[in-house]
């Protein structure tokens, strides 16, 4: 029991420094949407957003996008109807709404990892997947809902959530191509090298119970990449 509230309390305390807890997420995704959310008052907006948000992410997870309904959202997060639709003009929007959050937290914590000031390109790409996964720790539902909801969204959603992949790929990609080009990595292909460093990443948060199971740490588990990426990648 210990163990878990250890956890909890640094991937709490991790969410808070780099302000990607739910209340700051939310706090970006009603500016970004503030022109279709027809309550206009930000001390009502603020916490229903995140009601409402953190209910779909759990109605989500549980039985799956596609079989959620907005009646199943207004039932679980108490409110009504019509009082849903005046945060959430359709089903299709949370998805974005989701995917907007997440992209906020990607530009809060993985670049300044990826920053150029970092000179060492070993430490750079260390900092890179230390971060992804504290990151994904810290927002273990809403990265869930992104990768294994995508089928059922919308062509816009799904594109975003394709490009926001992409993004976080590119930042490993780019790490791996300056370290090769400075000597510190061998002459790898460095997109064909990311995509193989992304699905270990993604493990993290997709497969909790296993790695609940072993008793693994976030700590331990990006350790254990960062070795098996260097044994592949150091010149």
């Amino acid at each position: 029991m210990t163990k878990t509230l250890d956890k909890t309390d640094r991937a709490t305390g991790f969410a808070a420094v780099h302000g990607i807890t739910a209340t700051d997420l939310c706090r970006g995704v009603h500016a970004r949407f503030a022109d279709s959310i027809q309550i206009k008052k930000p001390h009502v907006v603020a916490p229903n957003l995140e009601r409402i948000l953190l209910v779909a992410l759990d109605l989500g997870n549980q039985k799956g996008f596609h079989s959620m309904s907005m009646r199943d959202l207004a039932d679980a997060s108490g409110l009504s109807m019509g009082a849903l639709y005046n945060y959430i003009e359709d089903k299709n929007t949370l998805p974005r709404m989701i995917l907007v959050a997440v992209s906020d937290a990607v530009d809060r914590v993985l670049t300044p990892a990826d920053s150029s000031e970092c000179h060492d390109p070993r430490e750079r790409l260390r900092g890179l997947i230390r971060r992804h996964v504290q990151l994904t720790e810290a927002m273990q539902p809403w990265f869930a809902f992104a990768f294994m909801e995508v089928k059922a969204f919308d062509k816009e959603a799904r594109e975003l959530a394709m490009a926001e992949e992409l993004r976080t790929e590119r930042l490993l990609s780019v790490a791996i191509a300056d370290g090769a080009a400075s000597g510190a990595f061998r002459p790898v292909d460095p997109t064909q090298t990311a995509g193989l460093v992304k699905p270990m990443l993604q493990d993290w948060y997709l497969k909790r119970w296993k790695h609940r199971r072993r008793g693994t740490s976030p700590e331990a588990y990006a350790e254990t990449v960062i070795e098996f990426v260097e044994r592949a990648i150091l010149a």
